[in-house]
């Protein structure tokens, strides 16, 4: 299914796109998400999800596709699985930024594809429930980068002294140096939860709230119907 939302941050659009094409900084601003391995443009990470009393643990995999700095475009591939085999999803993202009103504008794109119990919903409450988790992601990723960045340390200190004639200090005895090996590139791994801690499940049903009754309500009205209607024929058939 075809699914398209928007979103934006009162922030910056080079802002906004840096923080976007980093995993290690965009994974925790959505809800549920956690990251756990980062490799270049590829990624691994889990989902929870609850349905209520029911809970889903989707663990899967990511990839950029493409980013284009000059369209400010990204493409994402991500697909996961159930933990218990209770179903699948797979999702090729678009997301493409744009300025306005000296904030960022977002326009999501997503071809999804998703088996299992969050398939019930059918595509009207996904694209709903789609809309309203992407709201939190919005505001999450605006709060993230509301926080400053650590000051560099200052460096007039340093300066002054340099100024200054140093005294000739003594020579120390020379020690021979060991070689120090090349350190390679490591795969790098993201505790779960991001910098604060275990992630909280997303729940669907807490999303879909007000959504879900609405649909429930005729059903349930209808179902009142019957039963009213049920006790009258049976009060008529006693006398």
């Amino acid at each position: 299914m075809r699914l398209d939302h928007e979103f934006t941050v009162p922030a910056p659009i080079g802002e906004v796109w840096q923080a976007v094409i980093d995993p290690e900084r965009v994974a925790p601003c959505m809800p549920g998400a956690s990251l756990t391995k980062v490799e270049g443009d590829t990624f691994a990470g889990t989902v929870k999800v609850k349905l209520g009393p029911i809970s889903l643990l989707y663990k899967g995999t990511g990839e950029f596709l493409e980013k284009d700095e000059a369209a400010r475009k990204v493409v994402i591939k991500a697909s996961g699985k159930d933990s218990r085999g209770g179903g699948t999803a797979a999702a090729t993202v678009t997301l493409t930024l744009t300025e306005r009103d000296g904030g960022t504008h977002g326009a999501v794109a997503t071809d999804l594809a998703i088996t299992g119990r969050p398939a019930q919903f059918g595509r009207g409450l996904i694209s709903e429930v789609g809309g309203k988790i992407l709201d939190t992601f919005a505001g999450n990723l605006a709060a993230s980068l509301e926080t400053p960045a650590e000051e560099a340390p200052a460096a007039a200190p340093a300066e002054k002294a340099a100024e200054q004639p140093a005294e000739k200090p003594a020579e120390a005895p020379k020690t021979e140096e060991k070689p120090v090996a090349e350190e390679k590139p490591r795969l790098r791994s993201v505790p779960a939860g991001g910098s604060t801690g275990e992630t909280e499940a997303i729940d669907l049903l807490d999303y879909a709230g007000q959504s879900v009754v609405k649909r429930l309500a005729p059903v349930a009205a209808g179902a009142v119907v019957l039963l009213i209607v049920l006790a009258i024929v049976r009060k008529l058939r006693r006398r």
